[in-house]
């Protein structure tokens, strides 16, 4: 029913709640069968996954294009591939480009992970960018999601890297910032201050490789970074007038 390739740390997530629910087929090229079957999923080789009605795939940003060509000759017309990449346009261009034209695409980005979600979907946002996809069969995935009592917004590619350049890849930069400035719990603190070394511990947790892709592959990344960092420029000006 459903294919998985990628069994990191999200993918585990995906494959054990999915698991629930319908029979998940993952191929991954370092985790063992007993590691997969650990969260109710079967290890199965590429060929396996890339038959099942909905593949999705959980790979790097960058790991994407040539995966897209592996899978391609693979897929059974009228299946639907799915990917959970952190920006849209790139993605959902490269899948256009190398998916075969009676095979359907759905984009979709969940708003949470492994920690976050580790108990519970409930009020978790999903983003969901409709590709090439009938109706029908994305009416189906909407209403599994929303049942699953995720909230889901429906968007454009280009509207979500604009709104993910801010909320996301921003956020990881001062996070990555703070670690970079050697920031920590202290004894004397504010609950500010605490909220900051949280987002710190938030993003170092994930990947740097998650982190460098989501900055090189959102075409609004880079000027939002420098925005922010002319707002701070601006600022500092302020407290040390000529």
């Amino acid at each position: 029913m459903i294919g998985l390739i990628g069994f990191g740390r999200f993918g585990a997530l995906t494959a054990g709640y999915l698991a629930r629910d319908f029979p998940v087929y993952v191929h991954s090229r370092s985790q063992s069968a007993e590691t997969i079957a650990g969260v109710g999923a079967v290890s199965a080789s590429l060929k396996s996954v890339c038959r099942q009605a909905y593949i999705i795939l959980s790979v790097p940003i960058s790991a994407m294009p040539r995966t897209l060509g592996q899978i391609a000759p693979l897929l059974k017309p009228g299946s639907v591939v799915i990917d959970v990449c952190s920006v849209k346009i790139h993605p959902l261009r490269w899948m256009r480009e190398h998916l075969p034209e009676d095979v359907h695409i759905l984009g979709t980005h969940p708003m949470f992970g492994p920690d976050s979600a580790a108990d519970s979907l409930e009020d978790r946002k999903l983003v969901l960018c409709p590709e090439r996809i009938p109706s029908r069969r994305y009416d189906r995935v909407r209403r599994y999601l929303e049942n699953k009592k995720l909230i889901v917004i429906e968007t454009t590619p280009e509207d979500h890297d604009r709104q993910i350049a801010v909320s996301l890849s921003l956020t990881h930069f001062i996070g990555r910032s703070l670690s970079a400035f050697g920031a920590g719990a202290l004894e004397i603190d504010t609950e500010g201050y605490r909220r900051l070394v949280y987002t710190l511990g938030v993003v170092e947790h994930d990947s740097w490789q998650l982190f460098e892709d989501m900055h090189r592959y959102n075409p609004y990344a880079r000027q939002t970074r420098n925005d922010f960092m002319q707002a701070m420029r601006t600022i500092d000006k302020q407290l040390t007038p000529d």
